[in-house]
């Protein structure tokens, strides 16, 4: 049950670190697994693809996909609606960091 809460609660945060990254420079899915997994977080393919995919439906990123060594790999890169909503975020995540430090 914990797992089953934390991971809720991660999703969100991993969210917000998929926008971060994408504003910077275009990122794809396998870099951004070793990201995340520096940051502590194990995420499988199963389950960051099918982020992705949401993210761009909502249209918080957008996909270019390019030949590299023979095979397409899927770019995603931060849309205009994804900056201003990951500005929101950070504005939320330091009012709550303020809030809850001991």
């Amino acid at each position: 049950m914990k797992d089953k809460i934390m991971r809720k609660l991660f999703l969100g945060f991993i969210q917000i670190h998929i926008l971060h990254h994408a504003k910077k420079e275009p990122i794809f899915g396998a870099w951004m697994i070793e990201e995340l997994q520096e940051h502590g977080y194990e995420m499988s393919p199963g389950t960051l693809y099918p982020l992705l995919h949401n993210m761009e439906s909502n249209n918080l990123l957008k996909k270019e996909e390019k030949l590299v060594n023979g095979k397409i790999r899927k770019y995603y890169s931060i849309t205009s609606f994804g900056i201003e909503i990951l500005k929101e975020a950070k504005e939320k995540a330091s009012e709550l960091i303020d809030e809850i430090k001991d």
